[in-house]
């Protein structure tokens, strides 16, 4: 009996400070911890929204860069449907960014805990519903549908990891830290030399990061494709269920605790 409790005694910090971590990815108080698990939630979430997209209108609907250039030579070849689609594409993304900016600026003006986590809730909500209503719009409706919904969400949670991370961590794209990882791997190997007076030290801590969420990324991106083929858009609905789990936390305090007492003037 005295063993059972002491065991009892000892799994009970470790699994209080788990169930805390997990109450806090979303939350307000960071760290690079949290940083790190919600950014690799996310990167797994945009590469299976990413291939899912691509899988139904052939378009990646987070590629700003691809999606530009294919309003550009769209207009020259005069494909001018495919034009404006990409188009909406790229106006829903910077939408998704602006409306992340206006909720968290008027999140944390009332001092809420749930800043952050209201703009992945929103994403999860839109996700969610993307997995569950797309099969019912006709082909031209989803085409539509899809890249202004998508869009819009990877504008949310872009901007909202750029906001957390102070815009040292991308999810919902690889370039940069694709660039990243060549960087600190020409560091790695770069000779060093006793008498160096600025010696070349790669950041190892970044590196690892980084090729963390490549691969999240990447396995999203699998994980997308082959579930699309067998499930449809159905696909994206355990994702979005997992971040509405880790998103609803902080709002859901927010709301046991009440309105907070606003400051006059700022509204």
């Amino acid at each position: 009996m005295a063993a059972e409790q002491r065991d009892e005694v000892h799994r009970g910090p470790a699994s209080t400070g788990v169930l805390a971590h997990l109450r806090a990815i979303a939350g307000p108080d960071r760290n690079a911890r949290t940083n790190r698990d919600l950014a690799v939630l996310l990167a797994l979430t945009a590469g299976i929204v990413n291939s899912v997209g691509f899988m139904a209108i052939a378009l990646y609907t987070s590629h700003m860069t691809g999606l530009t250039a294919m309003i550009a030579d769209s207009l020259v070849l005069g494909a001018l449907d495919i034009a404006l689609l990409a188009l909406v594409g790229v106006a829903a993304f910077v939408v998704g960014a602006a409306c992340c900016a206006l909720l968290f600026n008027w999140a944390r003006r009332r001092g809420l805990r749930s800043r952050y986590a209201i703009v992945l809730l929103i994403e999860a909500v839109l996700i969610l519903l993307i997995g569950l209503l797309a099969h019912e719009l006709t082909a031209a409706e989803r085409s539509w549908a899809l890249i202004a919904l998508l869009g819009l969400t990877m504008g949310l949670q872009n901007a909202i990891i750029t906001k957390i991370s102070n815009a040292q961590i991308r999810t919902t794209h690889v370039t940069g830290m694709v660039t990243d990882i060549g960087i600190e791997l020409g560091k790695l190997l770069y000779p060093r030399r006793r008498d160096d007076p600025e010696p070349v030290r790669p950041h190892l801590g970044r590196l690892s990061l980084h090729l963390l969420l490549v691969g999240a990324f990447f396995l999203g991106g699998v994980t997308g494709a082959l579930a699309y083929g067998a499930i449809g858009f159905v696909t994206v609905v355990p994702t979005a269920c997992i971040l509405l789990l880790f998103a609803s936390i902080p709002v859901v305090e927010d709301l046991r605790a009440g309105p907070p007492a606003v400051p006059p003037g700022r509204v």
